[in-house]
């Protein structure tokens, strides 16, 4: 993996734990883990566009400036406008979740609030990033989400398993 992209890949669910702490599911720990160059960092933010959190991790920095500089080329090619200030403010400013060896991190009230946050959240891989849903919401979602949808039903139904043990 050292040097080259981390594909976020699997699911998870996590009830929210004591001091309002949440769980990195174990099919993210690892790779979060040296996509963040061995250090246990969780990137987190909003969804640009979805109506969820996202958390990757510190690699995908080395992504950004290419990421703003192919979107300003685009703008500029179709005439329309472009805030290079706004589009940096906007990918650089995710909050850094320290977690431990067993995946627990603490997420800020106003990433919560964001995303609509309640009683667990719902992990997602999505390659370059995760998605992190409510699962109310995620329920919500229309077509091209019913895998995720059963993913979440069938990971929420196994912690409740857990619990009852």
């Amino acid at each position: 993996m050292a040097g080259g992209p981390v594909n976020l890949v699997g699911q998870g669910f996590s009830p929210r734990g004591e001091k309002g702490r949440f769980v990195l599911p174990a099919d993210f720990r690892a790779d979060i883990h040296a996509a963040s160059s061995n250090q246990r960092i969780l990137c987190l933010d909003k969804h640009p566009r979805l109506p969820c959190l996202t958390g990757f991790g510190l690699s995908r920095l080395a992504d950004f400036a290419a990421e703003i500089d192919r979107e300003e080329e685009k703008k500029l090619r179709l005439g329309l406008d472009f805030d290079r200030d706004m589009a940096e403010a906007q990918v650089y400013g995710f909050y850094r979740a320290s977690f431990d060896e067993s995946g627990r991190f603490v997420l800020p009230d106003y990433l919560s609030e964001l995303g609509e946050v309640e009683d667990g959240l719902y992990f997602h891989g999505g390659g370059r990033q995760i998605t992190i849903w409510n699962p109310r919401i995620l329920f919500e979602q229309g077509a091209g989400w019913e895998g995720a949808q059963a993913g979440c039903r069938a990971k929420m139904a196994e912690a409740a398993k857990g619990k009852r043990k």
